[in-house]
């Protein structure tokens, strides 16, 4: 597989970049121990998206949306849940895309002792940040430049489907929810 500059794969559009960050490998080493899933399910955000944070522009709590590309956006919701994205798009234009579900691929006990649980480790935005040890601590990480949570293509390739958005009230006609199909057993395609 040919390297890729991260920065550069992430500078693209949102709705571009999700669907191609499917397969790809998102890995945390926290205090010595690595945990990793491989993302099955993410979705696309930007500022002229009115179900974006960016909407509003580069406020307290969203500015790290708006560049540059490949830093992490982490945000707590609902007041329980952090959830993480990865910034895209040019510096300047608020956009990013949250990573919803991934599969378990290393660090499985570490992910159990987390999450206080052995099924459904990380199927949802906020199973996955408890999982992988992600909090508001990592808001703003730069993915190119830290060891600490990296963002990894694996080379994998997945059938993948567009669906409008889930968990919104506004923009939920967009489909910006891109997920990896199954083979109905489970199995990725």
């Amino acid at each position: 597989m040919k390297p890729i500059d991260l920065a550069e794969f992430l500078a693209g559009p949102s709705w571009e970049v999700a669907p191609q960050l499917i397969g790809w490998r998102l890995e945390t080493r926290f205090q010595g121990v690595t945990t990793a899933v491989m993302l099955t399910e993410v979705e696309a955000y930007d500022q002229t998206d009115p179900a974006s944070h960016s909407y509003r522009g580069p406020t307290n709590r969203a500015k790290v949306m708006f560049g540059p590309p490949g830093r992490l956006y982490v945000y707590r919701s609902y007041g329980l849940h952090w959830c993480a994205n990865v910034v895209t798009g040019p510096e300047g234009h608020g956009a990013a895309v949250l990573l919803r579900a991934g599969v378990p691929l290393e660090g499985v006990e570490q992910m159990v002792r987390r999450r206080g649980r052995a099924t459904n480790l990380c199927d949802g935005p906020g199973k996955l940040t408890e999982a992988l040890g992600i909090t508001g601590d990592h808001n703003g990480l730069d993915l190119t430049d830290d060891d600490s949570v990296r963002l990894l293509p694996t080379g994998e390739s997945l059938t993948v489907l567009a669906t409008p958005r889930i968990g919104i009230t506004k923009a939920v006609e967009k489909p910006r929810r891109f997920v990896a199909v199954t083979d109905g057993k489970g199995f990725l395609k």
